[in-house]
Parts: C-alpha cells; sequence; structure tokens
C-alpha cells in the first residue's frame, strides 16, 4: 500500500533490558491461553518486547535468546500466519520448530491429549495448539510441564490479538482512551479483542447481527474487566453506532474456519451480515483517519470491500508482519 500511514514514533528500550525486567522475568513458565489471564502491566510489557524485537531485526542485530530450545506446533486447523510467525520467529531466537499436523501424529490414531502432552513436555520446551475447542488447549497445559500457547480455538486468539496491540501502539503511541469499533460475526477474534481493549483501558463497542453476537460469558467478563482498569466493551446491533467517532474499524471474515460451504443455514448467515461490511460508506462515519483492521484472511468483497482494505488508512498488513513480532515475545517470555 503505497500510501500507508507512517508509524508513530514509539520509545521502546532494548530487548535485553526488556528481558531482565522483574515482569518478563514473572512470565516464564507460563501459558498462554487467553489474555485474561495477564494483567495489563505483563500485557503492555510483552508489547514492549515485541516492539524491541521488531527494531533488533530491522537492524539485523541476532538476539538468540531462545539457543537449543524447540517448539512443538499441533495444527487441528490450517493456518498461514500463525504457523509461518512461529516458526520463522523461534529460528531468529536461535531455537528449533516442529511442525505436528494432527492428521500426521498419533492423536489422529486416538492417542490422548494429556498422553500427547506428557511425552512432548519430556521433549520440547513449549506447545502450540491451534484447534477448535478452547478446552483442548487447557487440557493440554493440565498436562504439559512445558508452556503451552493457544494458537487459536473457536473461543479466543490471544496471539492474534497481542499482534493487533502492538500494531496500534506503533500507529497511536498508546492504547488506553482510544475507541475501537468491531464489525461482524461476533467470533473467536471479537471475544479476545474484547479481552485485550478492557485490559489496556481502550473502549470498544461490537456491533453484531442478534443471532451472532458474542458469547455472554465472555461479554460480561470483558465488562467486568473494562470496569476495572479504565475502559469501556459494549456489544450494539447497529453497525453505524459502533463505528461512528471510532479510531480504527475491525472486521472479520463470516464464516469461521470449519464452517465453510454453500448450506442454506451459512448462506443465511451471509445474509444476515451483508449490513455489517466495512465499506466506504460505513467508515466515512468512523472518525478522521480511522485504521482498518482485519486478522485476515480476508473474503474480499464480503466482510469488507477491496478499496477499504487496500486504503490509505488499512494496516492489515502491518497486523499480519507484528505477528511475527509479538510471537517472538511470547515465546522469549515464556520459554525462556
Amino acid at each position: 500500500m503505497e500510501e500507508q500511514q507512517s508509524h508513530t514514533t514509539v520509545s521502546v528500550k532494548h530487548w535485553q533490558e526488556l528481558l531482565n525486567t522483574e515482569i518478563i522475568r514473572g512470565l516464564a513458565g507460563r501459558d498462554f491461553l487467553s489474555l485474561r489471564d495477564f494483567t495489563p502491566g505483563q500485557i503492555e510489557a510483552l508489547i514492549d518486547l515485541a516492539l524491541a524485537l521488531k527494531q533488533a531485526r530491522s537492524r539485523g542485530e541476532p538476539h538468540p535468546i531462545l539457543g537449543g530450545r524447540s517448539l512443538a506446533m499441533i495444527f487441528r486447523k490450517p493456518s498461514t500466519r500463525t504457523r509461518v510467525a512461529f516458526e520463522v520467529g523461534m529460528t531468529e531466537l536461535g531455537g528449533h520448530a516442529l511442525y505436528l499436523s494432527a492428521n500426521e501424529i498419533q492423536l489422529h490414531r486416538g492417542e490422548s491429549l494429556p498422553d500427547t502432552a506428557r511425552v512432548l513436555s519430556r521433549m520440547v520446551h513449549g506447545i502450540v495448539i491451534r484447534t477448535f475447542r478452547q478446552e483442548e488447549v487447557e487440557e493440554m497445559a493440565r498436562y504439559a510441564s512445558v508452556p503451552v500457547i493457544n494458537g487459536l480455538t473457536d473461543l479466543f486468539h490471544p496471539t492474534q490479538v497481542l499482534a493487533d496491540l502492538v500494531t496500534l501502539r506503533e500507529k497511536w503511541g498508546s492504547l488506553r482512551g482510544h475507541r475501537l469499533a468491531y464489525v461482524g460475526d461476533g467470533n473467536n477474534m471479537t471475544h479476545s479483542l474484547m479481552f485485550g481493549a478492557a485490559l489496556m483501558g481502550m473502549e470498544m463497542v461490537v456491533a453484531t447481527p442478534a443471532e451472532h453476537g458474542p458469547d455472554p460469558a465472555v461479554l460480561a467478563e470483558a465488562r467486568q474487566l473494562a470496569a476495572r482498569y479504565g475502559g469501556r466493551v459494549e456489544w450494539v446491533q447497529d453497525p453505524r453506532e459502533a463505528v461512528k467517532g471510532a479510531e480504527a474499524v475491525y472486521t472479520d471474515t463470516w464464516v469461521s474456519m470449519g464452517q465453510e460451504g454453500a448450506g442454506e443455514e451459512v448462506e443465511a448467515k451471509r445474509a444476515r451480515l451483508r449490513p455489517y461490511q466495512v465499506n466506504t460508506a460505513l467508515l466515512d462515519l468512523a472518525a478522521p483517519g480511522a485504521l482498518v483492521m482485519h486478522c485476515l484472511p480476508a473474503h474480499r468483497g464480503e466482510e469488507a470491500t477491496d478499496d477499504v482494505l487496500d486504503g490509505p488508512t488499512s494496516v492489515i498488513f502491518d497486523q499480519a508482519e507484528n505477528r511475527l513480532h509479538a510471537h517472538k515475545a511470547i515465546l522469549a517470555a515464556c520459554l525462556r
């Protein structure tokens, strides 16, 4: 995007200095299952570390923080950004990543998650799992003796949202008090974004059809976190109400992974979501220069139009790039 916004200058300490802070040292050995498991200070520290590692990479400065360490990556769902970011991230941190398709390991033949967790824990220093049910990630973490990282479930996508917060810090210089709108399907991205916004003291308004709203329990917990940390999280059904005055407008695919197809139910869902398309008319209601965000992959012409996704305020490819730096921060902090 030739007309991409310039980055805000963000002052960040050197990665070595950040690694030695008490807050980052305190994350060693921790699982990364959901953003709600962390304090605002811990999330801020991970954002700082991600930006510092990004600067080191741009300078060509080696940072072999995880030399000699290995990461097992169990994928029940296909991936581009998550897989590449973790594999490249481990390599740049001096370690090694092993991609384990669930169809090619013994899980496919009925070996239990607890047994898989116990075996891998004796061979590797961390486990990433990308799967369907959040309960599978939590079960893996219960039985593993090494850190477990949630690479995506149907309920949460915390590593993506950490990268999104990194992107917003780059663009805005700070997070507290800024207004974010999410428009579309109330899915795993919605849930993790609500937690991220609440922890950072942001104002977030979610707009979905009544039939496709966020999980009520997650929404209630996000509102509690927002009240505690000075933010606000709301759910409405009118996309115009959500976008009005927003400094960033976020959307995601209308049909989540594993639900693709042309069945009547899927087509009915698409019909209900058509008024939630992020297009120029909707974006014009946002604050001037509002950022356009999407976690990708995008179904262009469905949840968002090309002119918006490729427009001058789109940061979708910055988000994608920052997956690498955010993942490296999680790995560097938790696997040490």
